[in-house]
């Protein structure tokens, strides 16, 4: 898929995914760095995750949060719901998203609930399986979100209608 232009979005507060601390041993003690993911979005089917690595958290955050700017994806949202069923793997994480009826809510982890909240998707079922590494995690739901098909390009490219491709 392709990148958005994050400059022509109003994007919402970016929301920090998870903060880890690494240390790194020397002769004097411990040298202690941060990185953090971070998902942005605009809450109407557009985000971004990004990952930033400083000596200081809030410079981590910062910095993921610049890097979440260069990878918006477009999400196709109807009705506050994914079009249908995806499963999507990176690393050894697997991640499964279903589409839910309105009033569900978004049953999902820490890592996949922030970027649906960002990406403005209201209702959703998902399930993670496999490693629970976050930085895979995260970024397998990235990888599901881009399979997303939008019903109406769908229906273009099979020369029909909307209607006649889901028999309604």
């Amino acid at each position: 898929m392709k990148t958005v232009d994050a400059t022509q979005l109003e994007l919402l507060e970016e929301k920090v995914v998870k903060i880890n601390r690494v240390s790194k041993v020397v002769t004097g003690g411990r040298r202690f760095r941060f990185n953090a993911i971070v998902a942005i979005g605009d809450g109407k089917g557009h985000v971004g995750i990004g990952l930033g690595k400083a000596l200081e958290v809030t410079t981590a955050v910062a910095k993921g949060k610049e890097s979440a700017k260069k990878n918006i994806v477009k999400v196709p949202v109807i009705n506050g719901t994914i079009p249908h069923t995806v499963t999507a793997k990176f690393g050894a994480s697997k991640v499964f998203l279903k589409p839910a009826t309105p009033g569900t809510g978004i049953i999902a982890g820490g890592a996949i609930r922030a970027i649906m909240e960002q990406a403005g998707i209201k209702d959703i079922l998902s399930k993670s399986i496999g490693s629970n590494n976050t930085h895979n995690v995260v970024k397998a739901t990235m990888v599901a979100l881009e399979k997303l098909r939008d019903p109406y390009s769908v229906a273009h490219k099979r020369e029909k209608t909307v209607q006649e491709v889901f028999g309604i």
